[in-house]
């Protein structure tokens, strides 16, 4: 029997695998991985160096653990280099393997808009990350966004001198209204914060914003985004967008094709997060074994990991009408975006508002019903 192969061994891949063998003990299970295989919580990069966490404290289990677990294949360290839908095989380093069905949780890479400064996006980049603040004193970050602040708040709370650089005018951007932003800023002390600038060049340290002004820093971090690893897809004719187009039943336009995780868009969104995968894996798994079952997203708010500044997100749809309605003291700040019937579609918490998030968060719609 051909098995069901899972490219990818991050959340995505091992959650569905973990769904796949929970309702069925005797189906043949395959995952790939390009890196060790070995299973740990990617959301903990960003604020692992503040609690002493090296890359070997940051593994779960190892591949073997996880294979023994799952009554699995895993390989590791190598790289499917095509796919061909038509024949049901993948190539893993030229060789071909058939499947019964395929399981894309690729993931997603970071936005590279400068070659000289770092990216971390996997245990690997961690470790390197780590390796390179042995000795430093100032970090700088590109992007204010949720991993930006996390790091910029662990880091600042380890004793780094931290700097941070944004497009944007508050911590958050896209995310949290004008006041949570400037509670935020506050709350989070020690940090150096750089709005409206863009970076025109950075090189062994020396940042060159496009105003002609200039920074120094010991080390230069980039969080500006993922992007979704979709040019295996597209080699293989899998139709695509910002990312591996699927259907509510996780079905690529291939057939007995899937995709999870950070690669995958559904009905115009990608949402790289715990939560989605959560709930994607376990419909994926049914669907994988033969059920037709669609996928729901209940609303689901991001805790932001910042210690020195607890703050919930869960920003209404795109194009959302309606309007931000703001109460803030010294202790916290509350933020809801009411629709146009009065009905709330999406808040930010910061501060002590956050004990909210749970109440609230009854009342959003659901992001895919």
């Amino acid at each position: 029997m051909d098995p069901v192969v899972i490219v990818g061994s991050g959340l995505a891949g091992y959650q569905s695998a973990k769904e796949i063998r929970r309702l069925d003990r005797e189906v043949p299970l395959l995952l790939v991985s390009m890196d060790s295989g070995d299973f740990y919580s990617k959301p903990m990069l960003s604020n692992a160096f503040s609690s002493g966490k090296d890359p070997g404290s940051l593994v779960i289990k190892s591949a073997a653990q996880m294979a023994a677990e799952l009554d699995a294949r895993i390989r590791t360290d190598v790289r499917v280099d095509a796919i061909f839908p038509g024949d049901h095989e993948i190539s893993i380093d030229g060789e071909k393997l058939r499947y019964a069905r395929l399981v894309l949780a690729l993931g997603a890479d970071p936005l590279r808009l400068h070659a000289d400064a770092l990216s971390v996006n996997d245990l690997s980049g961690y470790a390197g990350f780590r390796k390179a603040l042995e000795g430093k004193k100032r970090v700088a970050i590109i992007g204010a966004g949720l991993v930006g602040c996390e790091f910029a708040d662990d880091l600042s709370s380890s004793g780094f001198e931290v700097d941070v650089f944004d497009i944007a005018s508050q911590p958050l951007g896209r995310l949290v209204t004008p006041e949570c932003g400037k509670w935020m800023e506050k709350a989070m002390k020690g940090i150096a914060w750089h709005w409206g600038v863009k970076i025109a060049k950075i090189e062994k340290g020396s940042i060159l914003l496009e105003d002609g002004s200039a920074f120094q820093a010991d080390i230069v971090l980039s969080a500006v985004g993922l992007k979704p690893r979709i040019g295996l897809a597209q080699d293989a004719g899998l139709e695509c967008a910002r990312g591996i187009l699927v259907n509510r039943q996780l079905e690529t336009s291939a057939r007995d094709v899937y995709a999870i995780g950070d690669c995958m868009e559904i009905e115009g969104q990608v949402l790289p997060f715990v939560m989605p995968i959560m709930h994607a894996s376990k419909i994926l798994a049914r669907n994988v074994l033969g059920e037709r079952e669609s996928l729901v997203y209940p609303a689901m708010p991001v805790v932001v990991k910042t210690p020195s500044c607890p703050a919930v997100v869960s920003p209404p749809k795109a194009g959302s009408k309606g309007a931000w309605h703001t109460e803030a003291d010294a202790e916290g700040v509350k933020s809801v975006f009411l629709g146009e019937d009065g009905k709330m579609l999406g808040f930010a918490l910061c501060g002590k508002a956050v004990s909210e998030k749970n109440l609230l968060a009854k009342e959003l719609p659901a992001v895919l019903s």
